[in-house]
């Protein structure tokens, strides 16, 4: 989490380690100036980060959110920022995604109880609470559990695609996910696009009303970068950049 400007972070909403509160002051303290929390098929952190986030003045806080979409071969990113939030119908989109979460935590479970390391799905929801139940938290506990050493170690073994404990999400592709947040109000990024290598889906996500790729990204080469920028150049795209901060 640099000084300046980040536009991808990540709280206990989701799968990062820092309460939106305690995000915000982190933020504040390394002199972050302009923050967006966004966390996956989530919003539940932005209420305490706003009211937090208007003490911390001159911080400025951006509602976001990352959706978490599937195509063929590849897990897809899109991010989203300004958009209404708190309407309605994008909140039951949020409660749906949550729901959904949660069902495949249930069927992790019983994948790896069938392969000799069982837990229940309970221990993974009590480190998310009303958050997004994910990957992430599932390893945590494979973890504590003693069945594998690291997260790391849970996702290449077990939790990735292609691995004995993988659970397929709910089919959402990115154009859904770019025309759900453009609906909103809001302003669509493709999320770090280097480590998908599926640059081949930019002029459909253009097409579906893309806003911006996110070129400033902390794995991305300096080749990755200058290719993304010139996209955004030449497409008339936002450029955006941020951390992707989980916690230290």
């Amino acid at each position: 989490m640099p000084g300046g400007v980040d536009l991808h972070t990540h709280t206990t909403a989701s799968d990062g380690t820092y309460a939106p509160r305690d995000l915000v002051i982190e933020a504040a303290s390394r002199g972050v100036r302009v923050l967006a929390i966004t966390d996956h098929d989530s919003t539940e952190g932005l209420p305490e980060a706003f009211e937090e986030a208007e003490r911390r003045r001159p911080l400025e806080l951006l509602p976001g959110i990352e959706i978490n979409c599937d195509v063929e071969g590849a897990e897809i990113h899109v991010l989203g920022y300004l958009m209404d939030w708190q309407a309605p119908w994008f909140q039951e989109f949020c409660r749906e995604q949550r729901r959904e979460r949660r069902e495949r935590v249930h069927r992790m479970a019983e994948r790896m109880a069938g392969l000799g390391m069982p837990f229940d799905a309970d221990e993974v929801f009590a480190l998310v609470k009303e958050g997004s139940a994910g990957r992430p938290h599932v390893a945590q506990v494979m973890v504590t559990r003693g069945y594998v050493k690291t997260v790391r170690e849970a996702f290449d073994k077990y939790l990735a695609a292609g691995r004995p404990g993988h659970v397929p999400r709910k089919k959402l592709t990115p154009e859904d996910a770019v025309r759900l947040i453009r609906r909103a109000g809001g302003v669509p990024v493709f999320a770090h696009p280097g480590l998908a290598s599926r640059d081949e889906l930019i002029p459909g996500l253009i097409a579906a009303g893309l806003m911006g790729i996110e070129c400033y990204y902390t794995e991305h080469s300096a080749q990755q970068r200058a290719t993304y920028l010139q996209i955004c150049k030449e497409q008339d795209l936002v450029a955006t950049g941020g951390s992707d901060f989980h916690g230290p």
